[in-house]
Parts: C-alpha cells; structure tokens; sequence
C-alpha cells in the first residue's frame, strides 16, 4: 500500500523532454499505430492505391490527435484503477507525473486539432466521423461499458472500428458497403484480441472491479467466445474480395494465411483456455 501511495504523489519532470515523453505516454501510441494502419488502409481501398501523400499525412495526423484525445481522456477518467493495477500503475496521471487538470487541456487541444486538420484539408464527413469515435469511446465504453458491461468490449469495440471509416470518408467523401466491411472486421477482430489480454490480467481486472469477461464467465467462455469471433472475423475478410470487388488476389491469399493462423492460436486457446502463455500468444499476434 505504501508503494501505491509514494506512486500517487506529484512528481516534476527535469526536462522538457520527459515532459514530452509524459505526454506522449498519455495519448498510448501502440494503439494510435493499430488505428493509423486501419486508417491508412481504408484510404486505399477508397482511393483504389491512389492516395495524395498530402491528404495521407493530413488524415493520419488529424487520426493521431483524434485517438490520442480519447485516449487521454480515458486515461483521466481511469485514473483510479489504473493506480491500483499493476500493468498501469506507472501511466503518467496515477504516477503524479501528469495533473488531471493539464491533461484535460491537452486532450481538448488534441480534438480541437484533429477537427480543423481534417475539416480544412479532407472534409467536414472525415472529421465527424473522427469526432464521433472520440464520443463513443469515451462516453459509451470508458464512462459507461467498461465498469458496467460484461459486453464492454463488444460494443466498444465500434470505436476502434471507426478509423477505416474515417480513412475512407477523407479520400471519397462518403462511406460505401467496403467501408463498412472495413468496419466491421475491425469490430469482430476486437473481443479475440482484448480478451486474451483480459485471461493474462485477469485477476487485476477482478481487484479493480471491470467486469470483462474472464472474471464474469470464467477463462473456458471466455476462449469459446473469441473461438466464435475468430470463425465469424476470417469470412468477413473476404466480403472485400466477393461480392464487392474491393481488393483482389493478393489481398485473398494474405488474408487466408493470416486467417489461418490467427484460428490456429484460438483453438489453441480453447484447448487450453487458462493457460496464460497461449493467451499471450494469441494477444500478441493478433
């Protein structure tokens, strides 16, 4: 306990640049990267491989603040289990090294930011749709699901399926069916890959009270159902290559490699659902 109160007290930085460094831990750039690749690659599929390197810098940036927004702000908002679990204890806000104050100001600014880049240089649809995930993923998952919900993680998962969406508006100025294809094998790719972090932690999602799945059904319901999400994710897949034409062969054969693998470690998980390294191993790759 007295480890978790020294970790709570206000730290000072001795340089601008761990100021940065705290900042930028704030807006949790591994998973800003996973949203700019989804962006990235629903940019060009919209613009069928041709994409202006302006508007792709643009709308990847404008991507960035807008995940690093909602990111930070989910970071305020946990703040209080984060300074108990053991995987997030040293986050800039629970370790005092951010004030919830400053980080408020500089999420706002991020969103401002994402807004105006992608409003000015891609269109006003680009930059609702990139406001609207902020919404959800605040609003929805981290105020409302992720406490609630045994479900968070599926129903959250909408908002970390909207980056191709926003891709793909920047670069046509609508969304069509493929867009929404996009969409949706984000959405399905999301409970596999959560919920076997959720096994590896299970019990600290427990201390803190998130009812993710692993601590509501057990670790066996837990790798049935990301066994049902993977068989639907791998079908989905190939809606882009028939009936809507939207990526060809090579997409084909690299989705069913890939695909094959990722229904390799989840059966391996379903063969052996508390075991943490097969967990980890699914988590990883996927």
């Amino acid at each position: 306990m007295q480890e978790l109160i020294t970790a709570n007290v206000e730290r000072h930085h001795e340089n601008i640049l761990q100021v940065l460094k705290s900042y930028y831990q704030l807006t949790k750039p591994r998973i800003i990267l996973l949203l700019l690749i989804t962006t990235a690659a629903g940019m060009w599929l919209g613009a069928k491989g041709e994409v202006a390197p302006l508007l792709l810098l643009v709308t990847l940036t404008g991507g960035a603040f807008a995940a690093g927004s909602a990111n930070a702000i989910n970071c305020i908002y946990d703040s209080d289990i984060d300074y108990i679990m053991e995987r997030t204890r040293w986050r800039p806000i629970p370790s005092g090294r951010v004030k919830r104050s400053h980080a408020i100001i500089f999420a706002s600014t991020l969103a401002i930011a994402s807004f105006t880049l992608l409003t000015v240089f891609a269109n006003l649809l680009a930059a609702l749709l990139a406001m609207s995930g902020i919404v959800f993923y605040v609003a929805i998952y981290t105020h409302w699901l992720k406490r609630h919900s045994v479900q968070n993680i599926v129903i959250g998962g909408a908002a970390g399926a909207i980056p191709p969406l926003v891709g793909w508006a920047a670069v046509t100025g609508d969304l069509s069916w493929a867009a929404w294809v996009l969409f949706a094998i984000v959405f399905v790719w999301t409970p596999p890959h959560f919920w076997a972090l959720a096994i590896m932690i299970r019990d600290e999602y427990k201390e803190v009270g998130v009812p993710m799945l692993p601590v509501i059904k057990g670790d066996e319901e837990t790798a049935r159902q990301i066994w049902i999400y993977s068989l639907l994710m791998v079908p989905v897949t190939f809606l882009l290559v028939y009936p809507l034409h939207a990526s060809g062969v090579v997409y084909a054969v690299a989705a069913t490699w890939l695909g094959v693998i990722f229904l390799r470690k989840a059966w391996d998980l379903l063969q052996q659902p508390s075991d943490r390294d097969v967990a980890r191993s699914l988590f990883k790759y996927s």
